[in-house]
């Protein structure tokens, strides 16, 4: 008898093949048998008309610091994901001497947008090393299981103190004692190592990740933990900009360790390669014996700006500044004040002193990359749908549409603005990565950019947009699923998941695919002290099952948890391991 059974469902099981109407039986948390089913079940599921696909393994998220209190790990177990990395870009809370611990979570609030607030609450620091974090995450049950990566920041900072902190160049002791933590921190069970070459990351204070400047002897030293531990991947977000001929020592790492290097692979307007060119470095290195994942996102990456998130295009005013950091109803009075608009309209943003004085600058003034997010919004808006266009057709300037927009429903009219992957006004430039093996579906940064990005819905966005809705090339649906749930599982070694079959973990997610939709953000202040967070919720997920239990059903949590951290590399189980009460019926 099985505990749970998925009736007729169209399983698309995450090696590419289409879909095929039949039964799922699990037994305890794995599936047991599929094909068509007649023993009874404990609990039956109905899925006549529905998709059923693998859980998404999500491999580029930071919650790092939201994995040590929160069950529920919104808003990506909202979008079907069962399984999540952290630990992305070099940032992250272990390994961290006490003395350390305020400078990590400024690091963490500066490059990914996370409130300090939050985590200085939120955390209890019962750990200094990286295997003394992994088992405080144990102490946690939750919706989706948890891997961990070993940060190069945090690394840097706790070997090398402020020279670290500093981006000074270790000698080559202090490069050894970070290999070996590293290769601790492999040991004890993190899935890889991650770096950030980006001047985009910074810390609260303005100061680069450690590690961003890093010679390809420290890099390569540290690398080679993964052939010793064997095992892991080498994980970096970098600029790419050509003069620092990034490829060739991810080839050379990947050649002598043996392990994966994956990137974050970007339509970048700061002088790095063009998206095709770091595709095209990467392939040369793989012809070679090179072993090189790009990871790509499939929507336009940037910000979400309006009144109440981080940012919007009268940030850098004077009139904002000065009631910038008060409580939002008095914020709200000023806004709706005809002379404090009028005065605001007025004004130019003063310079921020930093290296994203472009990004303020396009912020304030490119209305012809802001779109208005509407009910239906489409991620893949057109030029006419641009707040430079719109302001047109109403006759009014820019700067008094967009205002007028934010003012929406008490204040809370946002505004999309993709800075990368959106330099054509289109996503045609990602038909032929989607479709590559050399790629995998990434980029989701789920529980980072708190007030700015909410792209934690990807997966929802992938299926809705890429195979559903979109006007011109589509993915297909079991290719979709593949780039999202197998490819992505694989890569970090994850044999037991991201594939629907007998004997792997009963990760699943049953979705009514025509009633599949988007809904749009809302920014929410329901982190530790308060924090503010962008949400994006979905309809059309009837039920998400980790581990053979039900963790939502119609996109609630039912209030089960059996997500549990993942130490390195998972193999699939030996078929002689299957109950033998059960079997395949097909």
């Amino acid at each position: 008898m099985f505990d749970l059974k998925i009736s007729g469902g169209l399983v698309v099981d995450g090696t590419g093949a289409s879909g095929q109407i039949m039964d799922i039986g699990i037994v305890g948390d794995r599936i047991i048998a599929m094909g068509d089913l007649s023993e009874a079940a404990t609990e039956e599921i109905d899925a006549r008309g529905r998709v059923v696909i693998p859980g998404f393994v999500d491999i580029h998220t930071h919650y790092d610091g939201q994995a040590t209190w929160d069950q529920e790990m919104a808003p990506s177990s909202w979008h079907g994901v069962t399984t999540v990395v952290m630990g992305n870009c070099g940032v992250g809370f272990a390994p961290a001497a006490p003395d350390r611990r305020e400078w990590l979570v400024g690091l963490m609030e500066g490059v990914e947008d996370i409130p300090g607030s939050a985590l200085t609450e939120g955390m209890t620091w019962n750990w200094e090393s990286f295997p003394e974090y992994l088992d405080a995450l144990e102490g946690l049950d939750r919706t989706v299981d948890v891997a961990a990566q070993v940060p190069h920041g945090a690394v840097r900072a706790y070997v090398m103190g402020d020279r670290g902190a500093a981006n000074q160049e270790p000698t080559e002791t202090e490069i050894a004692r970070m290999s070996a933590i590293v290769e601790e921190g492999l040991a004890a069970g993190a899935v890889g190592f991650s770096t950030s070459r980006t001047i985009l990351h910074k810390s609260i204070e303005g100061e680069l990740v450690p590690g961003t400047t890093a010679t390809k002897e420290e890099l390569l030293g540290i690398g080679r933990a993964l052939k010793r531990a064997g095992h892991g991947v080498f994980e970096m977000a970098s600029d790419l900009l050509p003069e620092w001929n990034e490829f060739e020592w991810m080839g050379d790492l990947s050649r002598e360790t043996g392990a994966p290097v994956t990137f974050t692979a970007l339509e970048s307007p700061i002088k790095s390669l063009p998206f095709k060119d770091q595709l095209g470095e990467m392939r040369d290195q793989n012809a070679k014996g090179g072993n090189i994942v790009a990871q790509i996102s499939m929507r336009g990456t940037g910000l979400i700006l309006g009144w109440r998130a981080t940012f919007h295009p009268f940030s850098q005013r004077p009139s904002w500044k000065a009631i910038a950091d008060k409580p939002w109803e008095e914020q709200w009075q000023s806004l709706q004040d005809a002379e404090f608009r009028a005065r605001l309209l007025a004004e130019r943003g003063e310079p921020t002193g930093s290296d994203l004085q472009l990004i303020a600058d396009l912020m304030e003034s490119a209305f012809s990359m802001q779109y208005e997010m509407l009910p239906g919004f489409n991620y893949e808006p057109t030029a006419e749908q641009t707040i430079e266009q719109r302001a047109q057709v109403a006759g009014v300037a820019p700067e008094e549409y967009v205002y007028d927009f934010m003012m929406r429903e008490n204040g809370s009219g946002l505004i999309y603005f993709p800075l990368l992957n959106y330099a054509n006004g289109n996503l045609d430039f990602l038909e032929g990565a989607l479709d590559s093996d050399d790629c995998v579906n990434s980029l989701s940064d789920g529980g980072a950019h708190c007030g700015t990005i909410c792209d934690a819905a990807a997966t929802t966005f992938m299926l809705q947009h890429w195979v559903r809705d979109r006007d011109g090339n589509r993915m297909t649906l079991a290719q979709a699923i593949k780039r999202q749930c197998h490819d992505t599982a694989r890569l970090y070694g994850f044999e037991d998941r991201g594939v629907l079959a007998p004997g792997l973990l009963a990760d699943l997610n049953v979705i009514d695919l025509e009633s599949l939709q988007l809904h749009l953000p809302t920014i929410a202040f329901d982190l530790p002290a308060g924090g503010r967070r962008l949400l994006q919720t979905a309809s059309g997920y009837d039920y998400t099952i980790k581990s053979g239990q039900v963790t939502f059903h119609s996109g609630v949590s039912t209030g089960k948890y059996p997500g549990r951290v993942i130490r390195g590399p998972q193999s699939a189980p030996e078929a002689s391991s299957l109950p033998a009460t059960a079997t395949d019926s097909r």
